[in-house]
């Protein structure tokens, strides 16, 4: 599973999502400005992605837009 915590106004968010709908790589989508998750995970800047696997099993936390690092996170994955 992917999630990709996100404000309305990041553009770096809007390219990161537009990034993944390129490569059609599936994602959940999470508005860090009135997310409960987000507060408790103490996300303080966007975008912040988390890869889990099928167990919940946290695979990366990626902050920003590191296309390296999400390629290696979603290899991982093997979507």
């Amino acid at each position: 599973m992917i999630r990709v915590f996100t404000t309305p106004t990041c553009v770096y968010c809007h390219a990161l999502m537009d990034w993944l709908d390129d490569q059609n790589i599936k994602y959940k989508e999470i508005d860090a400005t009135t997310s409960d998750e987000a507060i408790k995970l103490g996300i303080s800047s966007v975008p912040v992605t988390i890869v889990t696997n099928a167990d919940g099993e946290e695979i990366a936390k990626i902050v920003g837009f590191d296309r390296p690092a999400l390629k290696k996170a979603i290899k991982k994955l093997a979507l």
